[in-house]
């Protein structure tokens, strides 16, 4: 286990799903830090309110690899946040992932973070919390396509893209405490993990996109206090 409060203060992100709840929080940890941000939205007349001198507000699809190439120029590394509810789970994050793994080295992006979900963590060796038996069938349906989406990467991703899966804590709080940092540990929920604010949550994100020290695993994260 690991406490960082880490601040890199060098590049530019591309922040797919930047609308949402997490992904505002990584554009606001980002231009805290001096970087720069291309915030990727589906509907970008939704989401005005995230344009800034350091973020730039575009359209676009994480699942079209075109798409992701077309954006990638000009960044340090890229963040996937997307959620969709609307379609499969599996669906959606094996296109996304597909996408990125083949637009964003052509685009010149090495570094890849995409958000995962506590559910797909490892309570005992070989043992993940959506493994239980009393587990509701409708959480471990969306939970599979993040198990999908890292197996693609670990499958797909050649040495051209370094890739990491950063995976909060069943209570992904809005009104948690910020607490200026966060514990981590790589693939295992960690002990007395209850919660984690938006903003430290950004923070382990950012300091994992610019930063690059796990690579290729399920990073936990958790608040520190």
């Amino acid at each position: 286990m690991t406490t960082n409060t880490k601040n890199d203060t060098t590049g530019s992100l591309l922040v797919f799903g930047a609308g949402g709840r997490v992904g505002r929080a990584v554009v606001a940890e980002a231009t805290a830090r001096g970087l720069g941000v291309t915030a990727v939205v589906r509907d970008p007349a939704k989401y005005r309110d995230l344009e800034g001198d350091s973020v730039r507000l575009v359209q676009g699809d994480v699942t079209d690899p075109d798409t992701v190439a077309t954006l990638a120029p000009g960044h340090t590394a890229a963040v996937n946040a997307t959620v969709r509810l609307d379609v499969s789970s599996v669906g959606h994050y094996t296109a996304a992932a597909r996408a990125l793994v083949a637009g964003l080295p052509k685009g010149g992006v090495g570094r890849l973070v995409v958000v995962g979900i506590a559910t797909t963590l490892e309570t005992a060796p070989g043992v993940r919390v959506m493994d239980a038996p009393e587990f509701p069938e409708e959480y471990r349906a969306f939970s599979q396509g993040h198990v999908a989406e890292f197996e693609l990467l670990a499958a797909e991703a050649g040495p051209e893209l370094d890739w990491l899966m950063v995976v909060p804590p069943m209570d992904l709080n809005p009104e948690a405490p910020v607490t200026g940092g966060y514990r981590s540990a790589v693939g295992t929920v960690l002990d007395g993990a209850g919660r984690i604010a938006h903003a430290d949550l950004a923070r382990a994100i950012v300091d994992e996109a610019v930063g690059a020290r796990h690579h290729r695993v399920q990073l936990a994260v958790a608040s520190r206090d």
